[in-house]
């Protein structure tokens, strides 16, 4: 899935159609994952074709976190950058769940956690995942996060796919 449009738009009607794209794309990240604000750490789709996918988070300067995170000099948690990824793998593992299943990816162990970058108030970073193997209901994916073509975080993260209590 890729949003390229190639038509000249005036600047409003551009405005309306990231409007509406944005929109699309919210609700196919919240049909493919149950995660919600203010724990949903994917604002977007970039690409997802078979085994990989790319997604996008803004870190705005309001974020809950940067309060305590640190105060003089906010950064954003490498475990919510390993957390942002992880959310995007399971929105690329949603084509495996079958809707009546109510199951949900879970992740099961994180190991190579490699932060190479700080990431601040509002800057953007790509979330780069690729399953490397699926064994039964295990998968093994590799994440990459980057901001402005620089690496902050890589790692090798595995999930299960977890049935949903039911009441």
């Amino acid at each position: 899935m890729k949003y390229v449009f190639t038509e000249t738009l005036k600047p409003d009607e551009a405005i309306a159609r990231m409007n509406v794209e944005s929109a699309m794309n919210r609700e196919a990240i919240e049909q493919a994952i149950p995660h919600r604000p203010p724990f949903l750490l994917v604002d977007e789709i970039v690409e997802q074709e078979g085994d990989r996918i790319v997604c996008r988070k803004k870190f705005t300067d309001d974020e809950y976190f940067f309060a305590g995170h640190y105060p003089d000099f906010p950064i954003v948690p490498g475990v919510l950058l390993c957390e942002a990824a992880m959310q995007a793998g399971a929105i690329l593992l949603s084509q495996f769940v079958d809707e009546d299943s109510g199951a949900v990816p879970v992740a099961t162990r994180m190991s190579d956690v490699k932060f190479r970058k700080m990431i601040r108030p509002n800057d953007t970073v790509d979330l780069e995942v690729t399953l490397e193997e699926r064994l039964a209901d295990a998968f093994f994916m590799k994440g990459k996060v980057t901001c402005e073509d620089k690496t902050a975080v890589t790692f090798n993260f595995a999930c299960t796919l977890a049935p949903q209590p039911t009441d």
